[in-house]
């Protein structure tokens, strides 16, 4: 598991506990007088309710207690430092540097690798001071990392927002470590900010709460735009809100392509992005452009933008068919979208051409009775087996030749009305159509015109 941001965090401990005990030796106490004043590691703090203090110096005044903490905390091996500050926790269970042994205990066990002594040491950490920071950011950082790997991700991903919600609350109290340079703690707390929001983010987006995502997440990757694991969620927000933020979305979806950990991964991610590009730009047209842009800024230029593709409406399309087929030259399909949907001088163009003409079709049968079929011949209507023609019939059909509901055939009929919404055509003089002998390199459409064949016995 990747701890550099945890490291981070755990460094400035290690460095404050370290000056505490360089401070105490210079000062060894004896057992009449008090221990000098070491100075707490950068987890000390008032509780958050309260704004932040100067933190108050701690006295070691047993000399024995004082001695096995310096001892422990001086180590320079992990082990040793571990071993050392365990023994002293179990020897002084209650000494006034609890807070501050176990914050370098934190640190300790991340040297070695060893993340589930780390957490532990931070849950015990949270039973001394519920607002250590460090030992919350820890254990965000933790069960965000676990939940990523896939390991009991639900349950990990309600404990990282439960610490990252509660370290972004006492984040605005964390005093200032004594000694800290006012750069080094602004860079500290905006690290600790990252890693809360980061964990608040990617529980939100699990649970589909993209508003919460997309402001944590951004959080996140702004603090750190090539950390991908913060980069591809917070496209994944963008993308999956309602409505979707396409430019956000598509920017730090080329971003995350570009920082991927591995060729297949970023090809798999290129390919989805490209898609939402495609979608919002009704063609790929410029997506390297944003592919090269996203690969050498971390965010969003001034500027950016993405021309959206607006498609034409239902009349807007019909218009167009008008104007570039003639009604003979049309699917049934067509007459639908002019007579359903155009406007009146569209429609009537293609009305008047067909009214009255006999037309031979196939389709599907939705219902039969002996003096009326009811047809879907659309490819929509055959789909959703919705009829699209009522098919009025010159004779009574006989018994033998009653087709079945489901049934494909041809037929003849006379188109003499129709309905707009829902569409459906009416057709008089109706007749069934024998199958003429196949042809192998024809192959007929739904819903267009036939040769005329010869109509069934009736």
């Amino acid at each position: 598991m990747k701890m550099k941001l945890v490291t981070i965090v755990l460094v400035f401990a290690a460095a404050a506990a370290s000056a505490i005990s360089a401070s105490a030796q210079a000062q060894p106490a004896s057992p009449q007088q008090p221990a000098t004043s070491p100075q707490p590691a950068a987890g000390a703090q008032q509780p958050a309710a309260q704004p932040a203090q100067p933190q108050q110096k701690k006295e070691i005044k047993d000399q024995a207690e004082y001695n096995a903490y310096v001892g422990a905390i001086q180590q320079q091996d992990p082990a040793a430092k571990i071993s050392g500050l365990e023994a002293f926790l179990t020897q002084y269970p209650n000494s006034v540097v609890k807070e501050d042994a176990l914050e370098a205990l934190m640190g300790a066990y991340q040297q070695t690798g060893n993340a589930a002594k780390m957490s532990d040491a931070a849950n015990r950490l949270l039973q001394v001071n519920p607002n250590n920071v460090r030992a919350l950011a820890v254990l965000a950082f933790y069960h965000r990392s676990l939940a990523q790997a896939g390991q009991d991700a639900q349950n990990n991903l309600n404990l990282a927002r439960q610490f990252g919600e509660k370290g972004l609350q006492a984040l605005p109290n964390f005093p200032k470590p004594e000694g800290m340079k006012d750069p080094d703690f602004e860079k500290l707390k905006e690290q600790m900010s990252g890693i809360f929001s980061g964990a608040v983010g990617l529980a939100a987006l699990q649970s589909k709460d993209y508003a919460t995502a997309t402001k944590d997440l951004k959080v996140a990757a702004d603090l750190n735009p090539n950390d991908f694991s913060t980069v591809y969620p917070l496209a994944l927000a963008y993308l999956q809100e309602t409505p979707p933020d396409y430019l956000n979305g598509i920017w730090y979806g080329a971003r995350a392509a570009n920082i991927a950990p591995n060729p297949q991964m970023e090809q798999q991610i290129e390919k989805y992005v490209k898609s939402m590009y495609t979608k919002y730009h009704g063609s790929d047209e410029g997506w390297p452009n944003v592919m090269a842009a996203a690969k050498s800024s971390p965010t969003p230029p001034a500027g950016f933008s993405i021309t959206q593709y607006i498609p034409p409406t239902p009349a807007q399309q019909a218009h167009d068919l008008v104007s570039k087929k003639t009604p003979k030259d049309m699917s049934f399909a067509e007459w639908e979208l002019v007579l359903s949907a155009g406007q009146q001088a569209d429609a009537d163009t293609v009305w008047n051409a067909i009214k009255g003409v006999s037309l031979q079709m196939e389709g599907q049968v939705i219902s039969a009775d002996p003096n009326k079929l009811e047809i879907a011949a659309s490819e929509d209507d055959i789909q959703a087996k919705r009829a699209d023609i009522v098919l009025n019939m010159t004779g009574t059909i006989p018994a033998k030749l009653m087709p079945k509901e489901g049934q494909t055939l041809d037929f003849e009929g006379t188109p003499s009305s129709y309905t707009p919404s829902p569409f459906v055509m009416t057709m008089d003089k109706g007749a069934l159509l024998t199958k003429a002998a196949p042809k192998p390199a024809t192959k007929k459409k739904p819903g267009t015109a036939t040769r005329r064949k010869k109509p069934a016995a009736q």
